[in-house]
């Protein structure tokens, strides 16, 4: 049985999951009056269910989830409105359990660029482009920085892996 916590944060992250995949798959996009209505919803579930403690443990996770992906973000990895997601869903899963979602978003995303790459016959290129960032991480190596394809195929609607993963994430982390 599911305690209380666990019920609010499914109660908001399902539907949640839902309108974003519709979203992001079919323009690329993610509104941000739902990254909002998270945000504000997960602050206030919170609170009441935890008090102050909920409160700042519900900031808490907004801000380390800014951060984390905000560092992707500046290295072109992600767009800005998947950085906002990720950090709404952080203030509702709070700061505790923000790495750990992190950590499941990034498999989960891996997971759907290869089956992206393969669907559009574009794996080779891919592949190679994730070498590139990878060597880009090593000290006195610049980070390439890639435009964004036309073909939507080309691209990742990394909004329906962060929210798949946050999802995994109360599955597996908080129950």
């Amino acid at each position: 049985m599911f305690g209380p916590l666990i019920t609010a944060y499914g109660a908001l992250l399902i539907p949640l999951a839902v309108i974003i995949t519709y979203y992001d798959v079919r323009y690329r996009r993610i509104p941000n009056a739902f990254v909002l209505a998270t945000l504000t919803s997960g602050i206030i579930v919170n609170s009441i269910l935890g008090g102050m403690h909920g409160a700042l443990e519900s900031l808490g996770g907004l801000l380390l989830g800014f951060i984390l992906m905000f560092m992707m973000h500046v290295f072109g990895a992600m767009g800005a409105g998947d950085v906002k997601l990720f950090a709404a869903i952080g203030s509702v899963m709070g700061a505790a359990y923000v790495l750990p979602m992190f950590l499941i978003v990034i498999l989960t995303g891996g997971l759907l660029a290869v089956v992206s790459a393969l669907r559009a016959g574009a794996l080779r290129a891919t592949a190679f482009r994730v070498i590139q960032i990878l060597v880009g991480l090593l000290p006195g190596w610049q980070m390439p920085r890639f435009a964004v394809p036309a073909d939507k195929r080309l691209t990742i609607p990394y909004g329906v892996a962060i929210t798949l993963g946050s999802i995994i994430t109360l599955a597996v982390v908080r129950v």
